[in-house]
């Protein structure tokens, strides 16, 4: 089991000097590289970026609890937003078959169906309760901060339908909340209620909690193996290492996405996974670039406006929607393709005598060589017209390669942060929303955001009936 990135396609040499990278601009990054990579190794000694050592964690009580939860209940509901769903979703998606809540309970090894609760929807709300028997249903609840509205306004509608559905004691077993060890109104309630718990560390944020009890219980809950994807990201880890560019696969992707942001106008990252099991590792991609990067100030309080805008692609469906666009359209993107080598399945395609021989070339061969073929089409188009691209090449997916690929993301965007000489780990631009919400809904002490609000609808309004 192994992960590669192959970036020959961003260089000059492949695209251009206009769209690519020489060698000599990669090392003229060398001396910033050596800062950053020191800055990040100090930073990870002193545990204030404990995300890096999240691969080495003590899991006893993870499996405890989901062993516990197998043994009980039918079905697991998460709810969750943002890195509290993004990244269970994304586990669930790439490890487990596609049709799993489909499958007989033997089939799903004796784990539960799994839903997922996000947005403040009330027909996708209501849907879900409606639909699952929540009498043998577990909730688990996930806000690091504990007062994230969308989510505990899902958790309180699910408290009520629990308490009528099967009494207000009773309804305790039901729910177990992951949340900051210590603050936050969700702690509150598990101790005064008295729900099972587990704690998210107080220094790791949202988008980078997929190693913690966010994404782990979940995963561990429907049979996904929590120890081997720790082992992926443990590997990873040691691959990159090294504060020389060159050898490692993090610190180059962070420092070519940069450079084409910065430097060559591709402000536009376009990740394209080639298996639909990845394709939600595309939305949790998504969040931690553009959350992480997407800033208005440098650390030094410079406007910059950092930050390239994530797409998420799938081969081969989006080579009939977005390449057009890839192609012809500006050359403002970067595509990082994600490719499988060795899927579980092999389909091979019957031979045919149809409409002549437009249809035979395809007898004999395997969808899987089919869609290997899509994906290296699309890359050789793409360089032919000079738009930079990459690939990263897995394998196979499992937990070991899971777990390798999301830890290698999460290493390149906290490395691009030090490029940018931005914040990578808050999200400002968020909490001015955030505020805007509390006022609108009536929350104690935000009466003058609700000033503000009721001024701005006093100014005229241009809309068509």
């Amino acid at each position: 089991m192994n992960i590669s990135f192959d970036f020959t396609n961003m260089m000059a040499d492949a695209v251009g000097d206009e769209h690519g990278m020489k060698k000599s601009g990669i090392d003229s990054l060398k001396d910033k590289v050596k800062l950053i990579d020191k800055e990040l190794k100090s930073k990870r000694n002193d545990r204030t970026l404990p995300f890096f050592d999240l691969p080495y964690q003590d899991i006893s009580s993870i499996t405890k609890a989901a062993e516990e939860i197998r043994a009980e209940f039918e079905n697991f509901a998460l709810i969750g937003i943002g890195g509290s769903s993004l990244g269970p979703k994304a586990l669930h998606k790439a490890l487990n078959p596609p049709y799993y809540n489909e499958l007989t309970k033997k089939e799903r090894r004796g784990c539960p169906r799994i839903y997922f609760l996000e947005n403040v929807d009330p027909d996708s709300i209501s849907g879900l309760l409606e639909t699952i028997d929540i009498k043998k249903t577990i909730f688990n609840v996930i806000t690091k901060s504990g007062s994230t509205s969308e989510t505990m306004a899902n958790f309180l509608l699910v408290r009520e339908r629990l308490a009528e559905a099967v009494g207000k004691e009773k309804a305790k077993k039901h729910i177990i909340a992951t949340t900051d060890p210590k603050k936050g109104s969700l702690r509150r309630l598990v101790e005064t209620e008295g729900y099972k718990s587990l704690e998210i560390p107080e220094k790791v944020g949202g988008r980078f909690s997929v190693f913690t009890p966010v994404g782990l219980l979940p995963a561990a809950v429907i049979g996904i193996d929590i120890k081997g994807l720790l082992n992926g990201a443990a590997y990873m880890d040691k691959l990159c290492k090294s504060d020389d560019i060159w050898e490692n696969p993090a610190y180059m992707n962070a420092a070519l996405q940069y450079v084409s942001a910065t430097a060559k106008g591709k402000r536009i990252a376009v990740l394209m996974n080639y298996a639909d099991a990845l394709d939600s590792i595309g939305d949790w991609f998504c969040q931690l670039w553009a959350e992480s990067l997407g800033k208005k100030n440098t650390i030094n309080g410079k406007v910059i406006n950092a930050g390239q805008t994530p797409v998420r692609a799938v081969g081969t469906n989006d080579q009939h929607s977005q390449i057009q666009l890839y192609m012809e359209g500006p050359n403002d993107k970067t595509i990082t393709f994600i490719r499988v080598e060795k899927f579980q399945n092999e389909l091979l395609m019957p031979r045919v005598s149809i409409d002549g021989d437009s249809l035979s070339y395809l007898g004999g061969r395997t969808i899987n060589e089919l869609i290997h073929a899509e994906q290296t089409a699309t890359e050789l188009a793409l360089t032919k017209e000079g738009r930079p691209n990459c690939r990263i090449t897995l394998s196979e997916i499992s937990p070991f390669t899971i777990g390798a690929l999301l830890y290698m993301f999460e290493i390149q965007t906290a490395f691009a942060g030090g490029l940018y000489n931005i914040n990578p780990f808050d999200q400002p631009g968020v909490e001015e929303g955030k505020q805007l919400t509390y006022a609108m809904m009536g929350r104690h002490g935000y009466e003058e955001k609700k000033k503000e609000i009721e001024e701005m609808a006093k100014k005229s309004r241009f809309t068509i009936p």
